[in-house]
């Protein structure tokens, strides 16, 4: 079994930053679950370091964005900063540098499927972003992010290619149709508290287009309206984050 040190320093090797104190490298890590079970009352969970995580990944993100888009507009690059800053992106980039193999939760937790709970994933890449910034400085922060980032890259080829997520995608593309706004309804939900799973159809003047489900109601309408996309337009979308794709400007119009 392997411990939960060296767990850390395979993290580490994974970011591309070595912590100099340990104890903050092991607060970013550690779920309030965990820490109640050592020492219920005592605050030595990870929250603290989310809540600065959060704004740490929120800046640089923005900068990272407006500096490799010059060109774009403020509401494409708000779409791709919220694309990219999503609690379901950060539990990817988690589960990427394998961060949810070195959370620390407590037995119940674990047992009920903490580590593959986005939320949780989502809040220790936070706590890990602000240990990081508090251990290291901005610059250090700054070169862990932008490294996950630039994958973000990739499917960006030129300027005339639309940055947009499915849910609002959609929406803009009935409305320049002259069709009313797409309707979502929650069909059902099920699973424990824990780990529920939401289904989400999409109308359309009374017509079912299609459905999905997902770990939240957001992410279930994101993904049915991705499906829906994806039936218009095909391989002609190419997917950026989660909730964020790319498509040739010409070629997001009802076919």
């Amino acid at each position: 079994m392997i411990s939960d040190e060296k767990k850390r320093e395979r993290l580490e090797k994974a970011i591309g930053y070595s912590f100099n104190d340990r104890a903050l490298l092991t607060k970013a890590l550690t779920h309030s679950s965990h820490a109640f079970e050592m020492c219920p009352g005592a605050s030595e969970d990870n929250e603290q370091l989310e809540f600065l995580g959060d704004s740490v990944i929120g800046l640089i993100t923005a900068e990272f964005y407006l500096t490799a888009f010059p060109g774009r507009n403020e509401g494409e690059l708000s779409k791709l900063k919220a694309a990219a800053t999503s609690t379901l992106a950060l539990a990817q980039l988690a589960r990427s540098i394998k961060l949810d193999k070195a959370i620390l939760l407590g037995r119940g937790e674990d047992k009920s499927g903490g580590r593959k709970k986005v939320s949780i994933l989502a809040g220790a890449f936070e706590a890990l972003a602000g240990a990081v910034y508090l251990d290291g400085g901005f610059d250090a922060a700054k070169t862990f992010l932008r490294g996950l980032l630039r994958s973000s890259l990739k499917p960006i080829k030129s300027e005339s290619q639309t940055i947009n997520n499915s849910k609002s995608a959609l929406q803009e593309i009935c409305q320049k149709a002259g069709l009313a706004a797409p309707v979502y309804r929650l069909v059902s939900e099920k699973g424990p508290p824990h780990d529920r799973i939401f289904v989400i159809e999409v109308r359309l003047a009374e017509k079912v287009l299609a459905r999905s489900k997902g770990a939240s109601k957001k992410g279930a309408e994101q993904a049915v309206a991705e499906k829906v996309l994806k039936s218009f337009f095909g391989r002609k979308i190419k997917r950026i984050s989660p909730e964020a794709f790319v498509i040739e400007a010409d070629d997001l119009t009802l076919p």
